[in-house]
């Protein structure tokens, strides 16, 4: 027996070493963990339960059959982060590059099965330089397998991308599918054809930092939804994400021991908002002032930085938070904005999260550029999400909230169940004097009647309390007493049921 366990223990050994010390040193000097110490960072020690340790490719064209690896290419299993349980694939650069074959793909699906089947998170690290090409078809097959299983999973359970090397032509929709792609600065990319081909084809010289880096996929394309300057703090900080979701859409949200009183007032909050209407201040102030201990984990923070999306905690429990910026062009809801607040607003009510709602927005953005690259259908994008949404929706104006950016935020009239507004709320149609000029057109020419008539205005319009009159808005409130009414009407709307229509699925404005 103990030749056979002998025998166990070098081939487990062999499996661990993937491509050999050269080429875990080669990756280790890129900068770069290797896909086990990635594992071993991410999960809790000890948690690590490997599957298909020593599946090997099938592959016999091109001498292949004399190059292979236990593994191949990719490490695939379970453990826990804090306790709760994960899935985890992590692509392993050393082994082919991490390149996907057949059986490759085959580890990856049996993963994905298994973490549906136990409805928990799947996160995968990748770091590939795509399909094999030695087995052409096969490998493609294998991509469709992965691909229709994220399909599958999309709303049953969170699935995550780490990008940390590069991810490259078929590799790239796997992650496109998931909720969550996150990069890790100067060593990852991607993109679907790489610089050569670009050259070849469309005649553009450009580096793979520069077509696929993590400054264009958060900055521009929006493809990623976050950065970090290391694997480590990207390891560290996908554990701290994964605190905030839940194992599935069933689950409903973790609840974290909290040492933050949900009844504190925060007196601060009186002189958030300046006297001058035009004067901007930082949202995120706000957000960090009702949240759990200040903690608040920001989605896209670099992409359309007029709205603010990510989650916090309120009295324990993981609640989503949309908020106008008006530090960034004063807040207003443009294209970009409002596709990455309806991503956000569709994940949470996927998976039963409450969302919070901070409202100060000018408007939508005018123009041509806007116009011409689809803001209806962008802005619609997030007034269809916001309107479907189950779950418990809790909206607070801070200051403006004009035109149809104020239906849109999440107001009564979409489904907003528990709608406050500051004393300094503006409620209207639009601002004052843009409204004066237009109603008292004939009075253009007389400065002192426009602005006695913008006056008159401002005192009976830009107000919380004409909506507050009408039952638009639940209740005008104290600013200090926000996360005390929060923390109420989360706890309030915690048995929210809506019976919807029956239908296939409904048809978003893509």
């Amino acid at each position: 027996m103990k030749h056979i366990l002998d025998e166990l223990d070098q081939r487990r050994a062999d499996a661990r070493l993937g491509g050999g010390e050269k080429r875990i040193a080669a990756q280790h000097k890129r900068g770069k963990l290797t896909a086990r110490e990635r594992i071993e960072l991410l999960l809790d020690s000890g948690s690590f339960e490997e599957f298909d340790t020593f599946v090997e490719h099938r592959c016999t064209d091109f001498g292949m059959e004399k190059v292979k690896t236990p593994g191949d290419g990719v490490v695939t299993g379970w453990g826990t982060v804090n306790g709760r349980q994960v899935f985890v694939f992590a692509k392993d650069f050393t082994v082919f590059g991490g390149s996907l074959s057949e059986a490759h793909a085959a580890k990856i699906t049996k993963i994905q099965d298994m973490a549906l089947k136990t409805r928990s998170p799947i996160i995968g690290l990748f770091d590939a330089g795509g399909a094999r090409i030695q087995e052409g078809v096969a490998a493609l097959g294998g991509y469709g397998e992965v691909f229709k299983r994220n399909v599958v999973a999309s709303g049953v359970i969170p699935q995550i991308s780490v990008i940390m090397g590069p991810c490259a032509g078929g590799d790239v929709y796997s992650p496109a599918m998931t909720d969550f792609i996150f990069m890790v600065r100067d060593t990852s990319y991607m993109f679907v054809t790489g610089p050569d081909v670009v050259k070849t084809v469309t005649n553009e010289t450009v580096t793979a930092e520069e077509l696929g880096g993590a400054k264009v996929h958060t900055s521009k394309s929006s493809v990623a939804d976050g950065a970090f300057d290391n694997d480590v703090e990207c390891l560290l900080q996908m554990r701290r994400l994964i605190d905030f979701l839940p194992a599935n859409n069933q689950s409903g949200v973790p609840q974290w021991p909290s040492f933050d009183d949900g009844e504190r007032l925060d007196a601060s909050l009186d002189t958030l908002v300046p006297d001058n209407p035009n004067k901007p201040y930082d949202i995120k102030e706000l957000i960090g002032k009702v949240v759990d201990e200040g903690d608040f984990f920001e989605i896209q923070a670099t992409f359309a930085g007029n709205i603010v999306t990510g989650f916090g905690r309120v009295e324990g429990r993981t609640v989503g938070i949309v908020a106008n910026q008006p530090m960034v062009l004063a807040g207003v809801l443009d294209s970009d904005a409002s596709r990455k607040a309806a991503r956000f607003v569709r994940f949470c009510d996927a998976f039963e999260i409450p969302i919070l709602t901070f409202v100060d927005v000018p408007g939508f953005l005018p123009g041509t550029a806007q116009e011409y690259g689809g803001l209806i259908k962008h802005g619609a994008k997030l007034l269809f999400a916001y309107s479907q949404a189950t779950v418990p929706l809790i909206t607070v104006i801070t200051r403006k909230a004009f035109g149809g950016a104020y239906d849109v935020m999440a107001s009564k009239h979409v489904g907003g169940d528990v709608n406050y507004a500051w004393p300094t709320a503006q409620i209207a149609v639009m601002g004052a004097k843009g409204a004066v000029e237009i109603i008292f057109r004939a009075d253009i020419d007389d400065p002192a009647k426009i602005a006695a008539r913008t006056k008159e205005y401002e005192q009976r319009f830009l107000s919380p309390f004409v909506a507050a009159e009408r039952g638009y808005i639940d209740e005008v409130i104290a600013p200090r007493t926000t996360r005390k009414r929060i923390a109420r009407a989360l706890a309030m709307l915690r048995s929210k049921h809506v019976e919807a229509p029956m239908k296939k699925h409904d048809n978003l404005p893509l």
